[in-house]
Formats: C-alpha cells, structure tokens, sequence
C-alpha cells in the first residue's frame, strides 16, 4: 500500500527544505514533490509543503 506524508515548512528557505528532505529521507520515505503557497504581496513562498510517499506493508483488516 503507497502511504504519503506531507510536510508542512512554515519557514522556507534552502536549509529548511534541506532539512526536511534529509530528515524524512533518512526515515525511508521518497521525494516526491514540493508545493510552495505564495502571499499576493510578495514574491517569495509563505508556506512550503514537501509530499513524499512509500510502500507500506499491506495488512488484513479482521471484522
């Protein structure tokens, strides 16, 4: 089963990025994209959301 993780920079700059995708990279889930949310008075990111994803174990459900 593919499972995601999306992680929420509230902070953005190259080394808070990094971070993340060392961290989470570290715990054995995959890149897979970046998001960033823009405020209409600046030119640079609000918010940035890293998304990544890995196969988990698939497990039975028992009614």
């Amino acid at each position: 089963m593919l499972t995601y993780k999306v992680v929420e920079l509230s902070s953005v700059s190259a080394e808070t990025i990094e971070e993340a995708l060392n961290e989470w990279s570290a715990k054995g889930w995959n890149f897979e994209g970046l998001q960033f949310a823009m405020r209409e008075s600046s030119k640079r990111p609000a918010m940035a959301f890293v998304l990544f994803t890995r196969q988990e174990p698939v497990t039975e459900s028992i009614p």
